[in-house]
This record gives C-alpha cells, sequence and structure tokens, in this order.
C-alpha cells in the first residue's frame, strides 16, 4: 500500500515538474490567399447552398399545386352541390305543379259529379 501511495505522489511531481516547462512561442503565420481546400469548401458550401434553393422552390411549386388541386375540388363539390340544389328545386316545383293538377282536376271532376247531381 505504502508503495501505491508513493508512486501516485512521485507521478503527480512528475506531472507537475512537465507542466511548467516552457512551451515553444508559436509562429505567427502571415495572412495567405486561400488555399484549394479552402477553395473546395467554398465551391462545395455554394452548391450545397444552390441545391437547398432549388429544393425549397420545388417544395413550394409542390405546395402550391396541392393548395390548387384543392380550391378546384372544393369548387367542384360546391358546384356539384349547387347543381343538386338546384334539380332538387325544379323537382320540387315539377311536384307541386302535379299536385296542382291532380286537385284541379280532382276540383273539376267533382264539380261535373255535382253538377251531374244537381241536373238529375
Amino acid at each position: 500500500m505504502q508503495k501505491v501511495i508513493a508512486t501516485l505522489i512521485a507521478g503527480l511531481f512528475a506531472t507537475a515538474a512537465m507542466a511548467q516547462t516552457a512551451t515553444p512561442a508559436v509562429k505567427a503565420t502571415p495572412a495567405v490567399a486561400p488555399t484549394a481546400a479552402v477553395k473546395a469548401a467554398v465551391k462545395e458550401d455554394k452548391a450545397v447552398a444552390k441545391a437547398d434553393a432549388q429544393e425549397t422552390k420545388a417544395d413550394a411549386k409542390a405546395d402550391a399545386k396541392v393548395v390548387k388541386a384543392k380550391a378546384e375540388a372544393t369548387a367542384d363539390v360546391a358546384g356539384a352541390k349547387a347543381d343538386s340544389d338546384k334539380s332538387k328545386a325544379k323537382a320540387k316545383a315539377k311536384a307541386t305543379k302535379a299536385k296542382a293538377a291532380a286537385a284541379e282536376k280532382k276540383t273539376a271532376e267533382l264539380a261535373d259529379v255535382k253538377k251531374d247531381a244537381v241536373v238529375k
């Protein structure tokens, strides 16, 4: 156990001594024109941005088509409903006319029957 502790303490002192050694000064690099790697990275970034823009444009176009299709479908449903309502109204008017004609015919027949009964 004492050996382990002694080894740990020795290691602590050794690392402390190493940490205090001076690091060599880093030379300042002058500003240099972009290298081929930097130019390639910039070119790749531009290509990615262009692809993203095209994808966004395509998505917007697809969304516009969906909105247009929904609007057309809504208009078709409204038109069909209007046609249905119109057909119902025509059928109702036709039925009303038929009832009125039947009632008039019945009234005329009753009048004839009463007339015949009075005449006899």
